[in-house]
C-alpha cells in the first residue's frame, strides 16, 4: 500500500531504525482494510479513501497511545465507512 520511504514520510520519521515495525504495519494495512471494509484495491491500485484511511491508521498504530485516539479514530470510522461505501458501488 505504501512502500517503507512513504510510510516514513507520513509518519514523519527520518532514518531506519524503525523500518521493522514499520514494514509490518504497512504489511497488514490491506488486509485491515479488506477485514474492516470488504474492499480491495484493483488493478489500478488504492483508492484515495483508502489511502487517505490508510495513512491515518498507520499513524494511530504507529504512535497508539501517544496520538489523540478519541479524534483519531473518529475519522478512521468515518474514512471505513466512506470506502465501505465506495465498495458497495462498485
Amino acid at each position: 500500500m505504501f512502500t517503507i520511504d512513504e510510510a516514513r514520510n507520513i509518519l514523519r520519521i527520518d532514518g531506519t531504525d524503525n523500518d521493522g515495525e514499520i514494514s509490518a504495519l504497512v504489511e497488514a494495512l490491506p488486509e485491515y482494510l479488506y477485514h474492516a471494509t470488504g474492499y480491495r484495491a484493483d488493478g489500478g491500485g488504492y483508492s484515495p479513501v483508502a489511502l487517505t484511511a490508510g495513512r491515518f491508521i498507520l499513524w494511530q498504530w504507529y504512535y497508539g497511545e501517544n496520538a489523540d485516539t478519541d479524534k483519531l479514530q473518529r475519522v478512521i470510522d468515518c474514512l471505513l465507512k466512506a470506502l465501505s461505501a465506495e465498495r458497495g458501488q462498485s
